[in-house]
């Protein structure tokens, strides 16, 4: 029996798709997990989403649909956790191509549903921002959410639109969320994190991220993104909720609005109109300004020493945890020394490790 869960947002999301497919459906039924190859730029320094192009060693599925196994390889400079994950988690990743905006989208999922006949589709969204209007001051990735969303809405089969984590992404705030969030259908527990957790150990999704450690009992306030947003950690975090697909879509101006176009230049137009930006250029203004921060070897003692001093003034903000993006970007340090940070700051002060995330000392400490 195979299952289609579509993740909504890429990255983290193809991740939390795995842990909720054990979660919901056990091991008995295979996953077929459609998503971007969309990664931050700190693991891929090109903007926006990959395309088939971007790689070797693609698999078919479908005339409009590939498959991204162990063996893939992104074409540099293109970098992507994909063939990473197809090897460590075993399910087939299916590529969103976004290049034909959300018509393209569209056909490749009714490509999927004829070619699988799945017992089951899921839309996954860790965090909650398929839900926004377009409008709100903390809303930062619309674009990917609101493609999945009008493309699902246009399938001819039923859609399941799954909210995992409502507010773990700093985009839509958990006070807003819990009216919007739907029916609890799951609680997320720590045995539900073991399929994913060594990926976790590597994977630099921050919502996902915050989302294993909820389901691990971690409560507190995480900081996250390079702005520092502060993330509450409650016991809301490990939740996951079915929301009505057609009421999403009612309520998210920008995947209406795209719900005819033919390119993702179309669809970044329609996000600059309505929301005041795409997030692709975004990615592209800083990864100009990337360009121009060579990366430089780790000083140990000058790592730690900043670290305390991160560590001083996010306890000031009543700060429990971060993310090691987070202390990257505080640090000012290049994205690509991310893994070499992390490995540094755990060998160090192991203790301080909340898999997979990073507990900030209290004074007493």
């Amino acid at each position: 029996m195979t299952r289609l869960i579509v993740a909504a947002g890429g990255g983290g999301d193809a991740v939390a798709a795995a842990m909720i497919h054990a979660a919901l459906y056990g091991d008995e039924d295979q996953a077929v997990i459609l998503t971007y190859a969309w990664d931050r730029l700190l693991v891929d320094p090109v903007p926006g989403p990959r395309g088939p192009d971007n790689f070797t060693g693609l698999l078919p599925l479908t005339p409009a649909v590939r498959a991204v196994p162990a063996e893939a390889r992104p074409i540099a400079p293109a970098g992507s956790t994909l063939p990473r994950l197809a090897a460590e988690l075993g399910h087939t990743f299916a590529l969103i191509d976004a290049r034909d905006g959300v018509e393209g989208v569209t056909r490749q999922l009714d490509e999927l549903v004829d070619h699988l006949s799945p017992a089951s589709i899921d839309l996954l969204d860790v965090g909650g921002d398929i839900l926004a209007r377009g409008d709100e001051p903390t809303l930062k990735s619309p674009l990917a959410d609101a493609v999945t969303l009008a493309a699902c809405c246009q399938v001819n089969a039923p859609v399941r639109l799954l909210v995992a984590g409502p507010g773990l992404d700093g985009e839509l705030p958990l006070d807003e969320l819990r009216g919007i969030s739907g029916p609890l259908i799951h609680t997320l527990t720590a045995k539900d994190v073991e399929p994913i957790s060594s990926v976790l150990e590597w994977h630099p999704s921050e919502a996902t991220g915050m989302l294993a450690a909820t389901a691990r009992g971690v409560r507190g306030t995480c900081e996250m993104r390079d702005a520092g947003l502060p993330v509450p950690l409650t016991d809301e975090g490990p939740t996951v909720h079915e929301v009505d697909l057609d009421e999403a879509l009612t309520r998210n101006q920008l995947a209406r609005a795209i719900l005819t176009t033919a390119n993702l230049d179309e669809v970044e137009a329609h996000s600059r109109e309505i929301c005041g930006y795409s997030e692709i250029d975004y990615e592209r203004n800083k990864a100009a300004w990337l360009k121009d921060q060579p990366p430089a070897p780790l000083d140990r003692e000058a790592v730690l020493s900043q670290l305390d001093q991160f560590e001083a003034e996010a306890r000031s903000r009543g700060v429990t945890h971060t993310t090691f993006r987070r202390i990257t970007e505080a640090l000012n340090l290049n994205g690509s020394l991310r893994e070499d940070l992390r490995q540094l700051l755990i060998n160090s002060r192991p203790q301080q490790y909340d898999a997979p995330l990073w507990r900030i000392t209290t004074t007493t400490e």
